[in-house]
Protein backbone atom coordinates (compact mmCIF):
# COMPACT_ATOMS: atom_id res chain seq x y z
CA UNK A 1 0.00 0.00 0.00
CA UNK A 2 1.54 3.30 -1.13
CA UNK A 3 1.71 6.32 1.19
CA UNK A 4 -0.75 8.25 -1.46
CA UNK A 5 -3.63 5.22 -0.52
CA UNK A 6 -2.98 5.08 3.02
CA UNK A 7 -3.87 8.55 3.26
CA UNK A 8 -7.17 8.14 0.88
CA UNK A 9 -8.54 5.75 3.54
CA UNK A 10 -7.53 8.22 6.30
CA UNK A 11 -9.57 10.94 4.63
CA UNK A 12 -12.59 8.26 4.05
CA UNK A 13 -16.09 9.31 5.95
CA UNK A 14 -15.28 5.96 7.38
CA UNK A 15 -13.78 5.61 10.68
CA UNK A 16 -13.29 1.84 10.33
CA UNK A 17 -12.00 -0.51 7.44
CA UNK A 18 -12.43 -4.22 7.18
CA UNK A 19 -8.91 -6.50 5.35
CA UNK A 20 -11.50 -6.82 2.91
CA UNK A 21 -12.33 -3.19 2.26
CA UNK A 22 -8.73 -2.31 2.41
CA UNK A 23 -7.93 -5.51 -0.19
CA UNK A 24 -10.91 -4.30 -2.58
CA UNK A 25 -9.83 -0.35 -2.87
CA UNK A 26 -6.32 -1.47 -2.86
CA UNK A 27 -6.51 -3.74 -5.97
CA UNK A 28 -3.63 -5.83 -4.22
CA UNK A 29 -3.04 -9.31 -5.90
CA UNK A 30 -1.29 -10.33 -2.94
CA UNK A 31 -2.95 -10.20 0.20
CA UNK A 32 0.14 -11.40 2.44
CA UNK A 33 1.83 -7.94 1.24
CA UNK A 34 -1.06 -5.78 2.14
CA UNK A 35 -1.00 -8.05 5.70
CA UNK A 36 2.82 -6.80 6.49
CA UNK A 37 2.08 -3.17 4.96
CA UNK A 38 -0.96 -2.80 7.45
CA UNK A 39 1.66 -4.16 9.88
CA UNK A 40 3.61 -1.85 9.01
CA UNK A 41 1.21 1.27 9.13
CA UNK A 42 0.11 0.09 12.63
CA UNK A 43 3.47 -0.34 13.93
CA UNK A 44 4.23 3.29 13.03
CA UNK A 45 1.27 4.36 14.63
CA UNK A 46 -0.88 5.59 11.54
CA UNK A 47 -3.80 2.48 12.06
CA UNK A 48 -4.96 1.17 14.69
CA UNK A 49 -5.79 -2.36 14.53
CA UNK A 50 -8.67 -3.28 16.79
CA UNK A 51 -9.07 -7.44 16.11
CA UNK A 52 -8.10 -10.05 13.76
CA UNK A 53 -9.69 -7.94 10.03
CA UNK A 54 -10.51 -4.95 11.32
CA UNK A 55 -8.64 -1.40 11.53
CA UNK A 56 -9.06 1.84 12.56
CA UNK A 57 -7.94 5.54 11.69
CA UNK A 58 -7.65 5.93 15.45
CA UNK A 59 -8.36 4.94 18.52
CA UNK A 60 -11.70 7.32 18.85
CA UNK A 61 -13.61 5.09 15.61
CA UNK A 62 -17.29 5.14 16.19
CA UNK A 63 -17.91 1.53 17.67
CA UNK A 64 -21.66 1.96 16.69
CA UNK A 65 -19.54 1.84 13.19
CA UNK A 66 -17.32 -0.93 14.22
CA UNK A 67 -20.23 -2.86 15.68
CA UNK A 68 -21.75 -3.78 12.03
CA UNK A 69 -18.32 -4.30 10.48
CA UNK A 70 -17.42 -7.15 12.95
CA UNK A 71 -20.52 -9.38 11.03
CA UNK A 72 -21.83 -8.21 7.78
CA UNK A 73 -25.04 -7.66 6.92
CA UNK A 74 -25.78 -6.28 10.06
CA UNK A 75 -27.46 -3.22 11.88
CA UNK A 76 -27.65 -1.20 15.28
CA UNK A 77 -31.10 -1.82 16.54
CA UNK A 78 -32.64 -3.08 20.03
CA UNK A 79 -31.90 -1.12 22.70
CA UNK A 80 -29.04 0.99 21.74
CA UNK A 81 -31.74 2.65 19.20
CA UNK A 82 -34.48 2.69 22.38
CA UNK A 83 -32.37 4.21 24.51
CA UNK A 84 -31.00 6.69 22.21
CA UNK A 85 -34.99 7.62 21.55
CA UNK A 86 -36.36 7.52 24.62
CA UNK A 87 -38.09 4.77 24.90
CA UNK A 88 -36.33 2.61 27.28
CA UNK A 89 -34.69 4.21 30.21
CA UNK A 90 -32.72 1.86 31.15
CA UNK A 91 -28.67 2.68 30.35
CA UNK A 92 -26.83 -0.50 28.62
CA UNK A 93 -23.27 0.09 27.89
CA UNK A 94 -23.29 -3.07 25.56
CA UNK A 95 -24.14 -2.50 21.53
CA UNK A 96 -26.99 -4.33 20.68
CA UNK A 97 -26.95 -5.09 16.85
CA UNK A 98 -29.57 -7.32 14.36
CA UNK A 99 -27.19 -9.73 12.66
CA UNK A 100 -27.50 -13.33 10.75
CA UNK A 101 -26.32 -15.09 14.42
CA UNK A 102 -26.51 -14.67 17.93
CA UNK A 103 -23.40 -14.14 19.63
CA UNK A 104 -21.82 -11.79 22.25
CA UNK A 105 -18.33 -9.92 21.56
CA UNK A 106 -16.12 -8.13 23.56
CA UNK A 107 -13.62 -6.20 21.63
CA UNK A 108 -11.48 -2.69 22.85
CA UNK A 109 -13.47 -3.34 26.06
CA UNK A 110 -16.73 -2.64 24.31
CA UNK A 111 -19.28 -5.96 24.41
CA UNK A 112 -21.41 -6.41 21.53
CA UNK A 113 -24.53 -8.09 21.39
CA UNK A 114 -25.60 -9.64 17.98
CA UNK A 115 -28.86 -11.25 18.01
CA UNK A 116 -30.47 -13.07 15.14
CA UNK A 117 -33.10 -12.29 12.93
CA UNK A 118 -34.22 -13.85 9.62
CA UNK A 119 -32.09 -13.16 7.14
CA UNK A 120 -35.70 -11.65 4.91
CA UNK A 121 -36.18 -9.39 8.23
CA UNK A 122 -32.44 -8.41 8.52
CA UNK A 123 -31.55 -7.76 4.64
CA UNK A 124 -34.97 -5.62 4.24
CA UNK A 125 -34.03 -1.92 4.24
CA UNK A 126 -37.09 -0.63 5.27
CA UNK A 127 -36.74 1.52 8.78
CA UNK A 128 -33.24 1.16 8.16
CA UNK A 129 -31.04 5.00 8.12
CA UNK A 130 -27.74 5.47 6.91
CA UNK A 131 -24.76 6.77 9.57
CA UNK A 132 -22.06 7.63 7.89
CA UNK A 133 -20.95 3.96 6.43
CA UNK A 134 -23.21 1.97 8.17
CA UNK A 135 -26.95 1.41 9.31
CA UNK A 136 -29.28 1.93 12.41
CA UNK A 137 -32.67 1.02 13.24
CA UNK A 138 -35.51 3.47 12.86
CA UNK A 139 -36.78 3.62 17.08
CA UNK A 140 -39.97 2.03 14.94
CA UNK A 141 -38.00 -0.37 13.46
CA UNK A 142 -36.02 -1.14 16.84
CA UNK A 143 -39.14 -1.78 18.74
CA UNK A 144 -40.31 -3.82 16.03
CA UNK A 145 -37.07 -6.12 16.19
CA UNK A 146 -37.34 -6.36 20.07
CA UNK A 147 -40.66 -7.64 19.75
CA UNK A 148 -39.64 -10.18 17.07
CA UNK A 149 -37.75 -11.54 19.67
CA UNK A 150 -39.51 -10.82 22.97
CA UNK A 151 -42.66 -11.79 23.23
CA UNK A 152 -43.41 -9.34 26.13
CA UNK A 153 -40.84 -5.88 26.86
CA UNK A 154 -41.14 -3.53 28.81
CA UNK A 155 -41.23 0.11 27.52
CA UNK A 156 -40.94 2.75 29.57
CA UNK A 157 -42.10 5.68 27.19
CA UNK A 158 -44.09 4.94 23.91
CA UNK A 159 -44.75 8.78 23.01
CA UNK A 160 -41.49 8.95 20.50
CA UNK A 161 -43.06 6.01 18.46
CA UNK A 162 -44.60 6.85 15.17
CA UNK A 163 -47.29 4.40 15.02
CA UNK A 164 -48.06 4.55 11.43
CA UNK A 165 -44.24 3.83 10.53
CA UNK A 166 -44.56 1.05 13.19
CA UNK A 167 -47.71 0.17 11.27
CA UNK A 168 -45.75 0.56 7.48
CA UNK A 169 -42.92 -1.56 8.67
CA UNK A 170 -44.65 -4.35 10.58
CA UNK A 171 -45.35 -6.57 7.04
CA UNK A 172 -41.62 -7.75 6.99
CA UNK A 173 -41.92 -9.31 9.60
CA UNK A 174 -44.68 -11.89 8.70
CA UNK A 175 -45.68 -12.62 12.65
CA UNK A 176 -49.12 -12.97 13.33
CA UNK A 177 -48.31 -12.58 17.11
CA UNK A 178 -46.20 -9.70 16.84
CA UNK A 179 -49.51 -7.98 14.93
CA UNK A 180 -51.48 -8.90 17.43
CA UNK A 181 -48.36 -7.56 20.61
CA UNK A 182 -48.30 -4.35 18.83
CA UNK A 183 -51.96 -3.45 18.39
CA UNK A 184 -51.97 -4.17 22.02
CA UNK A 185 -48.92 -2.21 22.76
CA UNK A 186 -50.68 1.03 20.30
CA UNK A 187 -54.10 0.41 21.93
CA UNK A 188 -52.73 0.30 25.55
CA UNK A 189 -50.79 3.42 24.55
CA UNK A 190 -54.06 5.47 23.01
CA UNK A 191 -55.76 4.73 26.46
CA UNK A 192 -52.87 5.78 28.79
CA UNK A 193 -52.29 8.99 26.73
CA UNK A 194 -56.13 9.87 26.83
CA UNK A 195 -55.80 9.87 30.73
CA UNK A 196 -53.19 11.96 30.81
Amino acid sequence: MKKANLLSILRSQATVFTFKNILLSEHEPDPALLKRRLNYYVKRGELYHIRRGLYAKDRKYDRLELATKIFTPSYVSFETILVEAGIVFQYYSTIFVASYQTKEVVCDSQTYSFRKIKDTILTNNAGLEQRGSYWVASKERAFLDILYLNKNYYFDNLAPLDFDKVLALLPIYNNKRMEKTVHRYFEDFKANEGSL
